[in-house]
């Protein structure tokens, strides 16, 4: 071999090894070019086949380096049915300030020739953008982009990328943040976007601004000394946020269309906390709140049953409008604990948490001007929120003066184990890591005063499978179209507690092999939950999570050889049918797998997917 230092390498007939197994391949010489740093270039084009384009000459383009911070890629595509595409790729990066990338495409494809009676020529576009800034840059401040917009059509338009064809969502978002230090004040500003390829619908969101302010407390003595008085303890806060959004669909796109789509909206509310001394030795405390919102609304919606057409005719009115809610409520949280102990058993105790909440609350009623009864079919009635499908939708009618009831539980054992002996025979399982149920009573309703039961449980079994179930059971009975009736389930002769009208469970669970080099495992742990604590640090974080959510084959533990995953989940729900008035269960289940393993000590295969039992179809595998 001949080289000349940092230039050029030459040498002559050798026999190539993968991972340090030969393969049956021999190359006669070898040219290396040894030159660092960036250099600009032409950049490599390959051939492509395709039967709706024909055949193509794809990645044609220059590499440019501008700058010690920007550089640039411009390519395209070439078919011989006619179409191209080219691409505009810049990219950016200032160290420990920001980094970035952006890519515009516009596209040209045509099916077959000219004067075809299947002949088809669109033109398309698609615009990303990726944008992240350190976090110690500017402390308090952040901002950040992740665009992803462009023709509906584009996806389903772009040759050879099967992936991209069936990708029918898009959304962007950028992002600004501010807090002010030593001051509780904390402002965010951001742009959304979101777009359905398959119905062609395309939602903007700008811009969309939030303000809060941290929980206060007025009447706190400055120079603190002692325990406070509970009057200090009086705390007020502020959220406050304002919304605005354009819908249109891109193949309809009129500027007088897009300012009728125009809605805009916003929500405050005060909370009002205080924390009372506990009560009874300190086993009960007691937590009164405050709270007032209020929604500004840029429409009303009215529904009208016209009797020439026997349908339901809707109008939209325009204009400022605002809806009020206020709460009154006094909680009471205590804790039960219950323990029972075996006796020449390896079970050792069981032990019970009950933890009760009861609580008196107060709602009245400043919403009832705005809802409205009218027909919805010949002879049936219903009741309506004049503020249907607003940005920020109105609060619900009726007086609320009753109670609120929950109960959360949990169950562990202690038990002994044969192979340990001393301190580290006695082993502490949890059994159920939570189960119970919450529901209320409105004294002040005319009817339907019990709220529907919600009940819940999570679980954890052999340290392995991971449980979660939730339901809502409603007390009353129904008509004969499976509204409520002011009648509760167990009258009637019949005892029965009510009915499920959702429900859910999932369960999941995980293998991997062991570590390689366990030391090197709880060594990376150690440093991970380091960084997670460091204050100095969460900028960082929160980027580079984002970063591997969006390019998860690029962080690998090949310390792992082997791992999968797997889960469940089935739920139902009653949903309210087209013509207002009947309900229909309906089931969904699916079965979502991922898994990964290491061929060689620096390649790594991984997998996922997900199968829908309705549809007996895998909705996305790869």
């Amino acid at each position: 071999m001949k080289i000349i230092n940092q230039k050029l390498a030459i040498s002559g007939p050798a026999h190539l090894e993968f991972e340090g197994v030969p393969i049956p391949i021999y190359i006669p010489f070898g040219f290396y070019p040894l030159s660092q740093g960036r250099h600009s270039g032409l950049m490599k084009p390959q051939f492509a086949s395709n039967e709706q384009f024909g055949l193509g000459l794809e990645g044609v383009g220059y590499y440019k380096v501008l700058s010690n911070y920007w550089d640039v890629k411009v390519y395209g595509n070439v078919y011989s049915y006619g179409g191209w595409s080219v691409n505009v790729n810049p990219t950016y990066r200032k160290r420990y300030r920001y980094s970035g990338a952006f890519n515009l495409s516009m596209q040209t494809t045509k099916f077959n020739f000219k004067g075809d009676p299947d002949f088809l020529k669109n033109k398309t576009f698609n615009i990303n953008w990726n944008h992240s800034v350190d976090g110690k840059s500017r402390p308090g401040t952040s901002f950040s982009a992740s665009v992803n917009a462009g023709s509906t059509r584009y996806n389903q338009l772009t040759p050879n990328n099967v992936q991209l064809n069936f990708q029918n969502q898009l959304g962007s978002s950028i992002a600004y943040s501010k807090s002010w230090a030593g001051k509780p004040y904390n402002l965010t500003l951001s742009a959304n976007h979101n777009q359905n390829n398959v119905t062609r619908l395309i939602n903007v969101s700008l811009p969309d601004a939030g303000f809060s302010v941290s929980t206060l407390y007025p009447l706190q003595s400055k120079n603190q000394v002692g325990t406070p008085k509970w009057y200090e303890k009086l705390g007020i806060g502020y959220n406050g946020n304002f919304r605005n959004q354009v819908s249109f669909y891109d193949t309809a796109f009129k500027l007088k269309n897009l300012i009728d789509t125009l809605q805009w909206g916003a929500q405050h509310s005060i909370p009002i906390t205080l924390a009372l001394p506990p009560i009874m030795g300190g086993a009960v405390i007691v937590s009164p709140s405050v709270s007032y919102s209020q929604v500004w609304i840029a429409q009303k919606f009215r529904r009208k049953w016209n009797t020439a057409t026997q349908k339901v005719d809707t109008t939209i009115t325009k204009g400022f409008f605002t809806d009020h809610q206020a709460s009154f409520s006094l909680s009471f949280n205590t804790a039960v604990f219950g323990t029972y102990q075996f006796r020449k058993s390896r079970i050792v105790a069981l032990r019970h948490v009950i933890r009760p909440s009861f609580s008196l609350n107060y709602k009245p009623d400043l919403s009832k001007s705005h809802f409205y009864t009218d027909t919805v079919a010949t002879g049936i009635t219903s009741r309506f929120s004049e503020f249907e499908g607003a940005l920020y939708s109105g609060y619900g009618e009726g007086k609320t003066g009753g109670l609120g009831f929950s109960v959360d539980n949990n169950l562990e054992m202690k038990w002994r184990s044969k192979k340990d002996t001393g301190e580290n025979a006695i082993k502490k399982i949890k059994l159920i890591d939570g189960y119970g149920f919450s529901t209320g009573y409105n004294f002040l309703a005319d009817s339907l005063k019990l709220s529907i039961v919600s009940l819940y449980l999570r679980a954890t079994l052999f340290d392995k499978i991971q449980i979660n179930a939730q339901s809502a059971l409603d007390p009353y009975q129904t008509d004969q179209y499976g509204r409520d009736i002011d009648k509760y389930a167990w009258e009637g002769g019949k005892f029965k507690l009510g009915r499920l009208t959702y429900g859910s469970i999932s369960m999941s669970t995980s293998f991997q092999s062991k570590p390689k080099d366990p030391k090197k495992d709880e060594l990376r742990k150690k440093e991970a939950e380091n960084r997670l604590n460091d204050p100095n640090l969460i900028g960082d974080q929160k980027r580079l999570l984002e970063y591997m959510q969006q390019n998860p084959a690029d962080f690998v533990d090949f310390n792992i050889p082997w791992q999968i995953s797997f889960g469940y989940s089935l739920s139902f729900t009653n949903r309210l049918q087209p013509d207002l008035i009947s309900y229909k269960k309906d089931f969904t289940s699916g079965l979502n797998f991922t898994g990964s393993f290491n061929l060689t000590p620096k390649w790594n295969f991984s997998t996922n997917g997900n199968f829908d039992f309705d549809t007996k179809n895998c909705r996305h595998f790869k």
